[in-house]
């Protein structure tokens, strides 16, 4: 009898496991990555008091926000917006193009961030900062897109 209930609950978790996977699968997709986020802005003081590693660490997680977020300023700047909020049809053919391009995007990341963190280690730290800053200001600028 115990093994019966086990075999019903195991079923019961598989089938509600796959339910729960095709509804994430059909749910509108973001067209900008919703991992695109500066979670801190930072100040030339700030960053001058960091270590070298530390610094690393922010300039690739701006790389990869601007990478994520750049192609598509001319659609939308903000994370969260998918196809049908602009009114592009939310079919296969676009889902297709978006995956693709999401595809391309994390490949090229994975080889950027694989070379910065083997030759940016060798960078000047002020040019580090420099870079940082100037991250920052582009990302900071985005907000500021819409208004134009």
């Amino acid at each position: 009898m115990k093994s019966n209930i086990t075999l019903l609950l195991s079923l019961l978790f598989f089938l509600t496991t796959g339910a729960i996977s095709a509804q994430a699968k059909n749910a509108p997709r973001s067209i900008i990555s919703t991992t695109a986020i500066i979670r801190k802005y930072h100040d030339q003081k700030e960053l001058s008091g960091m270590q070298k590693g530390e610094l690393l660490e922010l300039y690739i997680e701006r790389i990869k926000v601007l990478v994520k977020t750049l192609p598509y300023i001319a659609l939308v700047t903000k994370p969260g917006v998918t196809m049908s909020d602009l009114g592009i049809p939310d079919d296969s053919d676009h889902k297709k193009i978006l995956d693709n391009q999401a595809v391309g995007t994390t490949t090229f990341l994975d080889t950027t961030v694989d070379f910065q963190r083997k030759m940016m280690p060798y960078s000047d730290k002020g040019n580090l900062i420099a870079a940082i800053l100037f991250y920052e200001g582009t990302l900071k600028s985005l907000h500021e897109f819409n208004d134009l």
